[in-house]
């Protein structure tokens, strides 16, 4: 999605799936904690329904309207976190693996030489 968007511009959007079909209405935008990216928005999917989390990025913002690349259904039998609170790393996986996105582990250390091991005095 459009980095550059203020996620406080998405609450009450409208959202729609893949196929144009209406989602609902965008309740609250989290924020990624290492970068403060827009990452998950969640959508009020009825009147007396919950709130369901989808995913931003592959998402876009289409005529003032949030285009989520998937199925309706998929996305109202998403994990359900409840809003206005903080998504663990482990909600977050939940809903990554229900969308079939892949999540980029954390970039491996690189390989260095530390140093001399103790007791091997090379001169």
């Amino acid at each position: 999605m459009q980095t550059e968007i203020d996620p406080r511009n998405l609450i009450g959007r409208k959202a729609f799936d893949r196929n144009g079909t209406k989602i609902g209405t965008i309740d609250e935008v989290y924020l990624d904690d290492a970068t403060g990216v827009p990452e998950w928005a969640a959508i009020r999917t009825g009147l007396f329904s919950r709130d369901a989390f989808v995913p931003l990025e592959p998402s876009e913002l289409v005529e003032g309207s949030l285009r989520v690349p998937f199925d309706r259904a998929l996305i109202k039998d998403a994990p359900d976190f409840g809003v206005g609170r903080h998504l663990s790393p482990e909600q977050e996986l939940q809903l990554y693996h229900h969308y079939g996105l892949d999540v980029a582990s954390p970039p491996s250390a690189p390989d260095h030489d530390f140093g001399k091991l103790a007791g091997s005095e090379e001169t």
